[in-house]
């Protein structure tokens, strides 16, 4: 009784048949050594035998190219961020006619007061038209047109001369308005109000069952279009 086929012996190993096993040995080191973190390639007389990969390298390199990803996203929000910004300031530098390095105080320091931008340049337009130096005949200077009083609240010691200092001023003014924000429950005309009226006034007339309007902040907010979503929608 002959025996079934695949017991036969092997067919004897020629030259052409090494060179092939020599490709597929070359072919897996390649790939072994790309993938990184497998163990070393074992050479048998007849076969080769792969171990499986080192679990621990492959998380870890899963994680670096994981952080490598959010490090990649957070690099485009930043340079949508900037370029948000950059357009912002051309484009209101070019609006209310004012220079640039201006424009962008007013949007940098409105930001960082949690006011939207927009807002500011509207505050800053109607207040003092954008001039560093107005004075109102209520004793109030530069450009968020702030008392002394006020002023020092946030400032102590601070003098009119310090007022007509670009960034101490539109800081002071916007923070202001946001502790005003606050203060009214985020109704940005009651807000607005009470920055040009006084908050204890506008109190006093909402308590006597009165309107304390009187068209100051429909003319702040007049062609405001929210540029951030720090300033909740005008009620």
């Amino acid at each position: 009784m002959s025996r079934p086929k695949y017991y036969d012996d092997p067919k004897p190993m020629t030259a052409e048949r090494l060179l092939l096993r020599g490709g597929v040995l070359l072919a897996t080191a390649v790939g072994i050594g790309a993938l990184g973190g497998w163990n070393k390639l074992v050479r048998a007389t007849d076969h080769v035998t792969v171990s499986i990969p080192d679990v621990g390298v492959v998380a870890r390199q899963m994680g670096s190219l994981s952080e490598q990803l959010e490090a990649s996203r957070g690099e485009a929000v930043v340079v949508k961020l900037q370029l948000q910004r950059a357009n912002a300031i051309m484009e209101n530098s070019t609006r209310y006619q004012i220079p640039a390095d201006l424009s962008a105080a007013i949007y940098d320091i409105a930001l960082s007061e949690g006011i939207d931008p927009s807002l500011g340049y509207q505050l800053v337009k109607i207040e003092s038209g954008f001039k560093s130096k107005a004075k109102s005949n209520m004793a109030a200077y530069g450009y968020t047109q702030l008392q002394v009083p006020t002023a020092r609240f946030y400032q102590p010691g601070i003098t009119q001369r310090d007022l007509y200092d670009r960034d101490t001023n539109l800081r002071i003014g916007f923070r202001f308005l946001n502790d005003l924000l606050a203060k009214f429950n985020y109704d940005v005309h009651l807000a607005l109000l009470a920055y040009n009226r006084g908050p204890a006034n506008v109190n006093k007339i909402i308590s006597r069952g009165g309107n304390p309007a009187n068209g100051y902040s429909d003319a702040v907010l007049k062609g405001f279009k929210p540029i951030t979503a720090t300033v909740p929608s005008v009620r």
